[in-house]
């Protein structure tokens, strides 16, 4: 199983190692540096420690909108322990979705960085790696949200819509869920939209992923009129606020929305 930003299936311990679980539990509850600091112990000489403490770090500034200090040295020690095409793909994707982030939430525009990291991890990740799925979503955000190429998002969450049934990543899943409806609501196709954001939202409340099902929340919100309408955003505020105001960037949308807006993760 990939740990990436937008992976992982939030498994329990009756099928994972004690420390997944842990790390699963806190993530899904927005506690990323705590969750971090158990692999750490790991990660300054496991790639693979060092490869997903850096995604819990990442997912975080995405968030938060904070710890980009963190992220940049935690994927500085990934990249040096890296020892094959696989683990220095998985690094390069990494580093496209820090760059992303960045990108997107303003802190510095990285577009470029972002694609020609993403472009790398293409070239290095075979077609059949775990991380693929992961790659093909993050070059679909980068094609919606910063080249606005709506074409070229689809065919990628296309992509990884069919490498997440493949893999069998729910997470992953409701992710790629998500950003097809997002696409669909774009272009009109209402059912669409409201189908597809309704299996992210599935998924996510069963996973536990208390951190993502607030913007699903919304989402599906913005399918809908009146009274449900209503009674999503509201439990999306809810769930705003019970983590601290995480994510960020979804607080101007827990009023009722007047236009359509892009969705960020």
């Amino acid at each position: 199983m990939a740990h990436t930003a937008m992976s992982g299936t939030g498994t329990t311990a009756d099928d994972d190692p004690p420390l997944q679980t842990a790390v699963w539990r806190l993530r899904s509850r927005a506690c990323w540096t705590d969750a971090a600091a158990l692999l750490e112990p790991d990660a300054s000489a496991d790639p693979a420690a060092a490869l997903q403490r850096t995604s819990l770090l990442i997912e975080r500034c995405l968030y938060t909108g904070t710890g980009w200090t963190d992220a940049e040295d935690a994927l500085r020690t990934a990249e040096a322990l890296a020892h094959d095409d696989t683990e220095r793909g998985t690094a390069a994707c990494e580093r496209g979705y820090l760059a992303y982030a960045s990108t997107l939430l303003g802190v510095r525009d990285r577009a470029d960085e972002a694609s020609v990291a993403l472009s790398r991890a293409a070239a290095l990740l075979s077609p059949t790696a775990p991380g693929r799925p992961v790659l093909d979503l993050r070059r679909g955000l980068i094609a919606q949200n910063i080249a606005d190429a709506p074409q070229s998002a689809l065919a990628a969450y296309r992509r990884a819509h069919a490498g997440a049934l493949a893999q069998g990543d729910e997470l992953l899943l409701s992710s790629t869920w998500r950003h097809l409806a997002s696409l669909a609501l774009r272009e009109g196709e209402l059912a669409e939209a409201r189908h597809g954001f309704a299996e992210s939202l599935r998924i996510r409340e069963e996973l536990g992923y208390l951190v993502g099902t607030a913007p699903a929340l919304i989402s599906l919100a913005d399918t809908e009129t009146g009274t449900e309408a209503a009674r999503l955003r509201a439990e999306a505020g809810r769930l705003f606020r019970l983590l601290g105001g995480v994510p960020t960037w979804l607080a101007p949308r827990l009023e009722p929305p007047d236009r359509e807006t892009a969705e960020s993760n």
